[in-house]
């Protein structure tokens, strides 16, 4: 077995049994909506539906990328894939660099289905390494509708076999945008984008960016329980997930992302009024896979539907953009 397949199987079993979780805020509990006592408009008739990258969705939810490459993964994407494109939101798989290394390993992360927005993933550092060629054929072989660039300097640096010379990357994901079919969405993995970052990935190419701030799960805090070096020291470190976001809706136009510690509708409805396009997260979705399969799924999604239902229809909020302008108290 290769080292990124091991490492793989790995990171997901660390995340579905050990706490990785950050010890501080994600920042959103610093944010409260004013709230109506007279809604005066019907709960059935609050509208969650947007569209990101051209693409109608039921809801503004991602399920961010977490695994493949390995054996089990193939059962995990295929369910959460089955039951994003039931529930009508962004499925992004994880990072596809095992499938560079063993082509076989394709059929982890070729999950599409019928109206399913699917996202590929690749390292920003895996750009140094592999041709434009192989990287349109990870996206060509899963048939996605986007490809995930994820950010993870931090991860890497406290990895023993972390890639660590991190020069040339912003020149490698302006050339991967300019020779794609495929729009790029660039992210973090858990420690924020700051609005410098932000403005670069813009002027790169990038058509949407995830903020993916600290409050969620730590990768950090992953590898530190996979190897006990310096893990622990950075499980926090980082930009908490509002503040990423607040930062970089001032500054860019793209679509944004908010992930990071996202772990209920109520929340994902203050990224929202922050900015945010869509509002993502992963532990909680292979957990509930982990639980019950697509209908656990399904259920974690529809949880979060409703509670950001629920805040619209609290708020006088009939759809998104009137959400986007949700009183807040000061």
């Amino acid at each position: 077995m290769k080292q990124t397949q091991k490492r793989k199987g790995e990171h997901v079993d660390i995340v579905l049994n050990q706490d990785v979780q950050g010890h501080q805020s994600n920042g959103f509990d610093a944010i409260r909506f004013n709230y109506y006592a007279l809604p005066e408009q019907d709960f059935h008739a609050v509208n969650l539906e947007t569209t990101f990258l051209g693409h109608a969705l039921k809801a503004p939810f991602m399920v961010t990328g977490m695994t493949g490459g390995y054996t089990d993964a193939q059962k995990i994407n295929s369910e959460i894939a089955q039951a994003c494109a039931q529930e009508g939101i962004v499925f992004a798989v994880g990072s596809q660099r095992a499938m560079l290394e063993d082509p076989t390993l394709s059929k982890t992360y070729a999950v599409k289905q019928k109206g399913l927005f699917l996202c590929g993933n690749i390292g920003a550092y895996q750009l140094k390494q592999y041709s434009l060629k192989q990287i349109q054929w990870l996206v060509d072989a899963i048939n996605a509708d986007a490809l995930c660039i994820h950010l993870n300097p931090l991860q890497e640096a406290v990895q023993p076999e972390g890639d660590k010379n991190w020069n040339g990357i912003l020149a490698k994901i302006a050339d991967t945008c300019d020779a794609l079919r495929v729009p790029v969405i660039a992210k973090e993995v858990g420690a924020g984008i700051n609005v410098t970052i932000a403005k670069e990935l813009q002027k790169a190419g990038v058509k949407a960016i995830d903020v993916s701030g600290t409050g969620g799960t730590s990768w950090s805090a992953v590898e530190h329980h996979r190897h006990g070096l310096s893990g622990d020291v950075f499980w926090d470190f980082g930009i908490p997930t509002a503040s990423a976001l607040a930062q970089c809706a001032k500054a860019v136009k793209v679509p944004l992302i908010a992930s990071g510690g996202i772990r209920s509708g109520l929340e994902a409805a203050k990224a929202i009024r922050l900015g945010a396009t869509l509002a993502g997260a992963a532990s909680p979705f292979i957990k509930a896979q982990q639980h019950a399969g697509v209908s656990g799924v399904r259920q974690a999604i529809q949880k979060y539907k409703h509670e950001l239902k629920t805040t619209m229809f609290l708020t006088r909020s009939k759809d998104l953009n009137a959400l986007k302008k949700a009183e807040l108290l000061k």
